[in-house]
């Protein structure tokens, strides 16, 4: 047995120095196969779980480095030798030594350091420290990804709780990591195999259901297919036509966003065709060439293009997207590329493309990283590089052209800050697509976008929840912490306002709520905790305001609703929040909601609002 294994293991490192000797010097093999010897004598006692020499875990991660993403000598290398520090006696300096500084760099990055205190917890350093890494350079998460794919694809040796742990490290940090890098078919891969681990009932329900889709649609896509061969063959244009079926995980995720079953899930398959390079028109114009000629043959859906040649998405992709309707009246989404477009998706950053746009991306990344790190150092750091960082871009063009990537989801306000923060803190409004918003709108792909700004206007507490990017976020959380703390928290139920008769309660954190005094909480409180029961001195400040609302009874009129409003803008100069009136048989009723800074002022809005001709009641409302 021990025999077999080693010439399966001297197998798989040959493999890997056959495919390095084609893009590397000769003397970046040598130290390639002696990384391999170096981790096989470190490793030669150690096993994996599954009873396997250990060896063949750097051996794999060395071949998805070298193979699968085509990284130089160094990386290799690396790949070799990332577990001997953590697991044998080798340590950074030693590699050092023997293989160079950037080599030790990538080794040390991929290495769980051990520490007596983390600054968050052990897994969150870890990602950090990958995090940090791309400041200097990226091909560190590159030899990381690698590293956590193999292990995803052994983890069915592992036990049910290591391998939740380690699912859900996989689906929540590095599958979507691997998805901003451009790396489509690692990220599909590390997403599907977390769901498998995650929940492997529902993974093989969809498994099996994909099967049986498979093959009950086989007649129809080969019809479908057949078609377009006709429609490019007639046209002389070169082109191979694949069927290719979404991934589990993929469609288990569009069920739940649409709340639908399986079967009526849409665009579980897709069609793509592929051209060669270099052809005699550009890659926009092939693209366009062969969507014109499939759009002469079959009915194209309204709205069923997506261009992301033109603009590409923000981890790279390209490709043009359509939805015809089949000769069986269903519509077939088709992917139109060309074959650097399909070694990008798979090749992510580190394949042949705009060094431009790598580098933009890549300098955010650090920027935002370094900042994070400076103000982030709480469990709350992943998640926010996950909001800055792994989630669907979409594209939105200020009024005069200019591209503005946001994450999916992302609201007129991120817009907003994103252009500049002077304009996303004075931010009133937005027209999308010519038609006026609010701010809170959330964004779709293309939309066009135009702010409009106050002076007046300064950010709220409640914007936090209407943002996502980073730097929506941390501004508002930097300009909110310099406002004036109040020195009370009011209750929500009984909303005190200033000139009310009311109570404190001393809260278990030192701070008092305050209520009224008829308050049903207080009362309850009071039976209970007495001793926290504390007197108030809720004053009135001139820069608070508080919600208030009044309810109007009055006979109707010519001009009622003109005096109701008059008399509070102008003679009271308050801004109406909101006003709802119903007139039935003669009788208005009317309630104006507005903000004002006490008791008392209210009361003097209630004796003016009850001078008016025709108003027989003003009443206060505690609730709206």
């Amino acid at each position: 047995m021990e025999q077999e294994y080693d010439q399966s293991i001297d197998q798989s490192a040959e493999e890997i120095f056959r495919a390095m000797a084609a893009r590397v010097t000769g003397e970046d093999l040598e130290r390639i196969k002696e990384a391999y010897r170096v981790a096989r004598e470190a490793h030669k006692n150690q096993k994996r779980k599954s009873g396997e020499p250990y060896i063949i875990h750097p051996i794999a991660v060395a071949r998805i480095a070298g193979l699968e993403l085509q990284l130089g000598a160094n990386p290799v290398i690396a790949a070799f030798l990332h577990d001997v520090v953590e697991d044998t006696h080798y340590t950074v300096d030693e590699v050092e030594q023997k293989f160079g500084a950037d080599v030790a760099f990538l080794v040390r990055v991929v290495t769980k350091q051990k520490k007596d205190h983390y600054e968050m917890s052990k897994q969150l350093d870890n990602f950090k420290q990958i995090l940090d890494s791309v400041r200097y350079d990226i091909r560190a998460i590159l030899v990381k990804l690698a590293d956590r794919l193999h292990n995803m694809r052994t983890l069915d040796s592992m036990r049910p709780d290591k391998q939740m742990k380690i699912a859900g490290e996989t689906d929540y940090f590095y599958a979507p990591l691997a998805n901003r890098l451009g790396l489509y078919k690692i990220k599909t891969e590390l997403e599907n195999l977390s769901f498998r681990y995650r929940c492997p009932h529902e993974y093989a329900d969809m498994e099996s259901m994909l099967l049986r889709d498979q093959t009950d649609n086989r007649e129809t896509m080969e019809s479908f297919v057949s078609h377009i061969r006709e429609v490019l063959d007639a046209n002389d244009i070169c082109a191979r036509i694949e069927v290719e079926y979404r991934m589990p995980y993929s469609i288990w995720r569009k069920m739940q966003k649409n709340n639908r079953d399986f079967w009526h899930t849409e665009h579980r398959h897709f069609v793509s065709i592929i051209f060669p390079d270099r052809q005699k028109l550009t890659e926009k114009n092939t693209c366009l060439l062969i969507y014109s000629l499939l759009t002469d043959r079959f009915r194209e859906k309204p709205g069923g293009i997506a261009n992301y040649v033109d603009t590409p998405k923000g981890n790279g992709y390209r490709c043009f997207h359509v939805k015809l309707l089949s000769d069986h009246g269903q519509w077939e989404e088709v992917h139109i590329s060309s074959e650097q477009m399909v070694k990008d998706s798979r090749m992510g950053c580190m394949a042949t493309r705009s060094e431009e746009s790598i580098n933009i991306w890549l300098e955010k990344f650090r920027t935002v990283l370094k900042d994070l790190a400076q103000h982030s150092l709480t469990d709350s750091f992943i998640e926010n590089v996950a909001t800055s960082f792994y989630n669907d871009d979409i594209m939105v063009f200020t009024p005069k052209g200019r591209a503005i990537i946001l994450p999916k989801k992302a609201t007129a306000l991120d817009f907003a800050f994103e252009v500049h923060s002077k304009i996303g803190s004075h931010a009133k409004y937005a027209r999308i697509n010519g038609k006026l918003s609010s701010i809170k709108t959330e964004l779709r792909r293309g939309d066009c976008v135009e702010i409009g700004t106050d002076d007046a206007i300064a950010p709220q507490p409640d914007w936090q929840d209407h943002v996502l990017t980073y730097k929506a976020k941390r501004f508002l959380r930097t300009y909110l912490s310099t406002l004036p703390k109040p020195t009370y928290c009011r209750c929500k139920e009984c909303h005190p306002i200033p000139g009310d008769e009311v109570i404190g309660f001393k809260e278990q954190n030192e701070s008092v709520t305050v209520h009224k005094r008829n308050c049903p909480i207080v009362i309850r409180l009071a039976t209970q905790f007495g001793d926290s029961i504390v007197s108030v001195d809720f004053k009135e400040e001139p820069d608070t305001l508080y919600p208030a609302q009044v309810h109007i009874k009055a006979i109707d009129r010519y001009h009622l609703l003109t005096d109701l409003t008059d008399c509070i803008t102008n003679k009271l100069g308050l801004s109406i929040d909101s006003l709802h009136t119903v007139t039935e048989d003669n009788i208005v009723d009317c309630s104006i909601r507005f903000f004002i800074h006490s008791f008392d002022e209210l009361r003097f809005i209630e004796s003016h609002l009850d001078k008016i001709e025709g108003v027989e009641e003003v009443q206060k409302e505690d609730t709206w």
